[in-house]
């Protein structure tokens, strides 16, 4: 008699992985010593755009401890340029990218420098004597202006503008031109808004160790990427691909910024090879607040047009992406996700996209949670909050008007994307049902009628995002530098034990434990007897990493996918080892059953017999190993309704949140205590950008929120308690049904949270408050709109000027 397993899939387990993370008995990468190892310090630019008059680096020599000191000259023939792989149009600017800059820096915080010393005390007290002699040179720091070409980042280039990309809908057959809809509209909204720029604030700060020793570079580094980092290492560095090995241990947190290849850890390879010693990087917070890539940083102007019922008739997007002084890994293609992404789950009938990506003298940006689909979910769920006020209509029945309906999936969009699945029906009327809606809508009713101080506010964000970056042919189509596969090995012990081998590359995801979970119910082996292996390019050999909620829709693909070539051949085994025809076998719980009889023998048996391999069917070879890749045909594309209610103290500006909802559908769920954790974790970074999180420049470029004492990310006593919960609509792009969760909470709260305080204080007047809603700026915004006829537009306010949407390609 055969016990009952409790399937393994959809079952909330503890993580395997939080035992030792969470007490400490783990690897980080500052964590690694090493026999010999020297320490690592970068002398940052304190100019944001100066040429580089002299280095004198003899004080610093002299100093104890200091073994040697580099500057851009000195590695100027090895250093090459930092990669990126994202050309989004053939006519694309690109300058140069020194990971020590040689000549010219172009952003306070730029590596100029670099100290080599026994300690990192020693390597510290050396950067204090380095003495550099700059050249100021014309700071450009505004979006608006840069594209004006008065100053230049980069003379050679002879612009500011890196590219122009633009999507029409009439021209590429999705859709009906959009000026037409414009001329056409009964109603036309018009707004310009401001993603004001992120940092990514990980939790372990960046850190690179390289020991040079040996017949390889093995690199350790808290990254996202070790098999993209590998080979962009090679391919920058002149040092073979097979001669290196990059180990991303335990990695705490990412959320894009380790998205990338980083100047430090060139630097560290070239120091490691020339010194033919190990040495060791780890920055501080300030230094990584200045000098890791930032997020956003977008101006947006958008027209929507649409009927007096509501009905969205178009959409024209027109965008200005600060790239920062360089271009990174995947900066070009960041405000591009988005392109795909402002029509949401509306049926918009005709669009228009066109984004100028624009260099400026700051920080490079580059991917931050969400990357590009936050930018565009906040402004469509804007629009829709200013169309529904302008029309006098409920915001969710504004919704309801242009959604998708759950019986016309499959529906491809008027940006081209074919939504596979979804339900926004079902997740709002759940939305709604735990909110209280009209509950709350009479209460805000009623503050409003006795003249409250405080007054109530209710914001919806109904989103989708497309998830499972990606098929290779569609990044393909967008001149991506490389594909959206991922690699899988299954190797059966014959001990009965199971490893895992992923080149997904999680780095607080808890890959171990959903990993462990989908092949103990494929292989019907206990949780607990599987290893999942990750993180080391010479254990995993083949990745694309972690990124993009690629995780489980393409990496768990594909280990699903090797477990069903395992299974296959021990089919063949365990029907050899009994004497029937393939055929005749059933396999379920770890079991090869006859049909029809009690014979059976279990796949760990086969294991065993195969390592063994006295009696293996005839050329056979003896293992039962499988490995896969999987390349998906198409995105998944999780969907959901966030509601956030928000009081608003209108003669201090203080914002609380008073009660935050959100149902999400992400398919067919794994682990749903992880899946909690990622909404939650989401949300809070989504709240951080609405009410806290922004980085300031002052007029010389200098990064004033230079600390976390003045970058504001809120803690837990910031936030509230998340209601939050799930409806189910399997995705049908690949057979496990999942669609992705690490960013959905970043994507939906953000609108939801600035719709809700702008629904306070819109009774008085107010239609716009930039991010974050600070207390002075939601302050200002109410006693600024009664001498504001046309409505407040903030800071960011004034338009983008003219922007150049004629020409370029695409």
């Amino acid at each position: 008699m055969t016990a009952t397993v409790e399937p393994e899939v959809g079952r909330s387990r503890l993580r395997k992985e939080d035992a030792r993370l969470i007490t400490g008995r783990t690897r980080w990468t500052d964590n690694v010593t090493l026999p010999g190892l020297l320490h690592v310090a970068f002398l940052r630019s304190t100019s944001a755009h100066a040429r580089i008059a002299s280095i004198d680096t003899a004080a610093a020599k002299s100093k104890p401890g200091v073994i040697a000191i580099l500057t851009g000259a000195d590695i100027a023939d090895e250093q090459g340029s930092l990669p990126c792989a994202w050309p989004i149009t053939e006519d694309q600017k690109a300058p140069p990218a020194p990971s020590l800059a040689v000549d010219t820096v172009n952003f306070a915080g730029e590596a100029v420098a670099v100290v080599i010393a026994r300690s990192k005390a020693e390597a510290h007290d050396a950067l204090e004597v380095i003495d550099v002699d700059y050249d100021e040179l014309p700071v450009v720091l505004d979006l608006a202006t840069a594209i004006d070409d008065a100053d230049l980042v980069h003379p050679d280039l002879d612009t500011n503008k890196s590219a122009l990309w633009v999507f029409d809908s009439a021209e590429a057959g999705t859709g009906s031109d959009v000026e037409e809809a414009i001329a056409g509209a009964e109603v036309l909204i018009e707004r310009t808004f401001r993603q004001q720029r992120l940092i990514p604030s990980f939790m372990e700060p960046r850190s690179v160790v390289v020991d040079p020793t040996g017949e390889q570079l093995t690199m350790w580094s808290s990254t996202q990427i070790p098999h993209i980092l590998r080979l962009m290492l090679a391919l920058t560095t002149n040092t073979p691909e097979h001669k290196i090995r990059v180990i991303a241990p335990d990695v705490g947190g990412g959320f894009g910024g380790k998205l990338q290849v980083t100047p430090e850890e060139v630097v560290c390879l070239l120091a490691a090879k020339r010194l033919g010693k190990p040495v060791k990087w780890t920055e501080s917070r300030s230094e990584s607040l200045v000098s890791a890539h930032h997020g956003r940083d977008q101006l947006q102007k958008l027209t929507l047009a649409a009927r007096r019922d509501g009905t969205v008739t178009g959409l024209k997007v027109e965008l200005l992406a600060d790239m920062g002084a360089y271009l990174r890994l995947v900066t070009p293609g960041v405000p591009i996700l988005g392109a795909f992404m402002f029509n949401a789950i509306y049926k918009i009938p005709a669009y228009h996209f066109a984004c100028t990506n624009v260099f400026t003298n700051k920080t490079p940006t580059d991917a931050y949670r969400g990357a590009g689909r936050p930018e565009a979910t906040f402004a469509i769920e804007r629009l829709m909050d200013e169309l529904a006020a302008e029309l006098d209509l409920d915001p969710i029945e504004v919704r309801e008007k242009n959604w998708i309906k759950n019986d016309e999936f499959p529906f491809t969009t008027v940006a081209g994307m074919t939504y596979d699945s979804g339900d926004y029906e079902a997740a709002t009327a759940r939305a709604k049902e735990l909110f209280d809606y009209d509950g709350l809508r009479a209460e805000q009713q009623e503050r409003r009628r006795r003249g409250d101080v405080v007054q109530l506010g209710i914001g919806t964000s109904t989103f989708t995002e497309m998830c499972g970056l990606a098929p290779s042919r569609v990044l393909g189509s967008l001149a991506y530098g490389a594909g959206g596969w991922e690699h899988a090995a299954i190797r059966m012990l014959p001990s009965g034990k199971v490893e895992v081998v992923t080149g997904s590359s999680p780095h607080g995801q808890g890959h171990e434990t959903a990993w462990s979970q989908i092949v103990a119910d494929q292989l019907g082996v206990p949780f607990d007897d599987i290893e999942v292996l990750h993180g080391d390019t010479q254990i995993s050999a083949r990745g694309m990493d972690t990124y993009g909620s690629r995780s489980l829709t393409v990496g768990a693909m594909a280990v699903l996918k090797a477990g069903e070539k395992v299974i296959a051949k021990a089919r063949k085994i365990a029907a050899h080892l009994m004497e029937c025809a393939e055929d005749d076998l059933e396999f379920a719980g770890g079991q090869f059953t006859v049909r029809g009889t009690a014979k059976s023998t279990g796949i760990t048996d086969v294991a065993l017999a195969v390592f063994a391999a006295h009696d293996l069917p005839d050329g056979m070879e003896p293992s039962l190993d499988a490995e896969a890749t999987f390349d998906p045909e198409n995105f998944s594309f999780p969907h959901g309704t966030h509601l956030c209610a928000t009081e608003v103290d209108t003669e201090t500006g203080h914002v609380k949140i008073r009660k935050y909802v959100c149902v999400d559908d992400i398919g067919k769920v794994i682990n749903p205590m992880i899946v909690d954790g990622q909404v939650h974790g989401g949300l809070a970074q989504g709240l951080a950008q609405a009410l806290y999180e922004e980085a300031i420049h002052d007029e010389t470029g200098t990064l004033t929120t230079g600390t976390f004492a003045d970058y504001l990310v809120p803690s837990a006593a910031d936030l509230p308690s998340f209601v939050t919960d799930r409806t189910v609509s399997p995705s049908t792009t690949n057979s496990l049904g999942v669609k992705g969760v690490g960013e959905a909470g970043t994507i939906a709260s953000t609108p939801a949270v600035v719709n809700a305080v702008i629904d306070a204080v819109r009774h008085l007047g107010v239609r716009d408050i930039p991010m974050p809603c600070t207390p002075m700026r939601v302050w200002s915004a109410i006693h600024g709109a009664s001498t504001a006829e046309s409505g407040i537009r903030g800071e960011a306010g004034g338009g983008l000027g003219s922007i150049d949407t004629a020409g370029g390609s695409r």
